[in-house]
């Protein structure tokens, strides 16, 4: 017999052999899996048939396993443990009140948005748990395809089939420049104007990488970049240190001191928007929370 079908016909077996470990007798671990004493000697006796080796042998006024019950047991024991936890774990995901939730979102959406959400849905399951995990919009996508994710807080939401979405809210894009900079004072500015500045970015893999490319290329140019980060918050420091300039969403609740937000025209705008995987069900607390925050 196969080492694949001994494992399938030992499967079943687990607790058997977990509880011969623990009892050292064969009527007092027929009693704690609820058993008759004559069906769990059966399957005790057809494990050691098929095997080709006893796993047990009387011990005193009890048994004790042998070399192969040992090594069997261990494996039993590790087996039970994972699965103990693993159903530990489809209790939680299949009960909305006490489930987890693992939730991707853009590092600026970190401020608000993503705080605010989850401290509504947790005043009515406060039983969920939520593993949050920030990254770049690219890094999210990557994530919630593997199904690392269960749900992504993106901007721009993609336009992928592998994927759905639901915009929550559209954010305006500004210019943000040093305070001391002569477009400062200008109540707007077009794109165009900027194609001799230096821009600070973020890297490749953002979203508001991709818009800022995006915009600049249709005004016929490519940005001249002096700095790239992964945070709004240090592009923001950059720009008020006057190493250049960068487009972004408003910064709540204003501008840091430095720097000046210009609007700028024609204007400009991100969705953000909830993303899962297309065409799977979601466990029951995942589709609550989802529900919460596209009601919202």
């Amino acid at each position: 017999m196969t080492h694949e079908k001994l494992a399938a016909q030992l499967a079943p077996n687990l607790a058997l052999l977990a509880a011969l470990r623990e009892m050292a007798n064969i009527t007092r671990a027929a009693e704690l899996l609820d058993v008759p004493q004559p069906t769990l000697s059966r399957r005790l006796a057809a494990l050691g048939s098929a095997l080709g080796a006893p796993l047990t042998v009387p011990h005193g006024r009890g048994i004790r396993l042998t070399r192969a019950g040992e090594l069997l047991a261990d494996a039993a024991s590790d087996a039970l443990t994972r699965l103990e936890s693993g159903v530990r774990r489809v209790l939680e995901e299949v009960e909305p009140s006490s489930g987890h939730v693992v939730l991707g979102f853009l590092h600026l959406l970190g401020r608000s948005l993503v705080p605010s959400l989850v401290r509504d849905y947790r005043a009515a399951h406060p039983g969920t748990r939520f593993t949050l995990v920030q990254g770049s919009r690219q890094n999210m996508l990557d994530r919630l395809r593997d199904g690392e994710l269960d749900l992504a807080l993106l901007a721009p939401t993609p336009d992928d089939p592998a994927f759905e979405s639901s915009v929550l809210s559209e954010q305006e894009i500004f210019l943000s420049v040093p305070s001391a900079h002569p477009l400062a004072s200008r109540d707007e500015v077009t794109i165009a104007e900027l194609a001799e500045e230096e821009f600070v970015l973020l890297e490749q893999g953002y979203g508001l990488r991709q818009i800022t490319d995006a915009l600049c290329a249709q005004a016929g140019f490519e940005p001249k970049i002096a700095f790239e980060g992964q945070e709004s918050d240090t592009v923001r420091g950059l720009v008020a240190a006057g190493l250049g300039v960068a487009l972004l969403p408003h910064f709540e609740p204003g501008a840091p001191a430095g720097v000046v937000e210009v609007p700028i025209t024609p204007r400009a705008g991100r969705s953000i928007g909830l993303v899962w995987r297309a065409g799977e069900p979601l466990p029951p607390a995942v589709a609550a929370f989802r529900a919460h925050a596209t009601r919202r």
